[in-house]
């Protein structure tokens, strides 16, 4: 009697843990698909080096491609419009990947069949996000207001990138844009990358 009753209660522990394995599969899943069409549909960059799978955008690939448009025109309006468009496109590939990202997390925070630590796992990457979008317009408009006309600051964990449109910086412009990321976002001048366009 004592075998069977165990026999049952193993076999009851085996389905919940199968109900957990599949939810988590499964939402593995929905996030490796979102990576997958992140990857397939932003278009291969210019060095051809294989892109960055995270909800931030690696913009270092657009960056150089700035460079090139550049290089290849430098008759004045139409490199200014080139440069403008480079821009306004890094910050549609940005807004691109998290929404893509945002998508498959709110998937799995509204989802009835995962499981709490997940929900809340998402809830808390959300929340990371959005404050994150906020620190990087601040951050672009503070560096706007100190004369520089292009900025794209994108931030990703305890690292941030931000791309201006300058001739040339100067030590105390490196100085005023490591100290407005630091504080909007806390993140250190040691962890900060500035890429200069013309």
């Amino acid at each position: 009697m004592k075998l069977k009753e165990f026999g049952e209660k193993t076999l009851e522990l085996m389905k919940k843990l199968n109900r957990k394995a599949v939810i988590a599969a499964g939402a593995v899943v929905i996030i490796g698909v979102a990576v997958l069409l992140n990857f397939l549909l932003l278009p291969d960059d210019a060095v051809g080096e294989q892109k960055k799978l995270d909800p931030a955008v690696d913009l270092s690939d657009v960056a150089g491609a700035v460079a090139d448009v550049e290089a290849e025109d430098a008759s004045g309006e139409e490199a200014d419009e080139d440069v403008a468009d480079a821009f306004a496109q890094m910050t549609l590939d940005r807004q691109q990947a998290r929404d893509e990202a945002m998508e498959v997390l709110n998937a799995v925070a509204e989802s009835d069949t995962a499981v709490d630590a997940m929900k809340e796992e998402a809830m808390s990457e959300i929340q990371q996000i959005a404050k994150d979008i906020e620190c990087e317009a601040n951050i672009e408009s503070l560096v706007k207001a100190k004369g520089f006309e292009e900025c794209v600051a994108v931030i990703n964990g305890d690292t941030a990138q931000v791309i201006v449109k300058t001739d040339g910086l100067m030590e105390n412009e490196v100085a005023q844009i490591s100290e407005i990321v630091y504080e909007q976002a806390s993140i250190v001048p040691d962890n900060l990358k500035i890429i200069e366009s013309k």
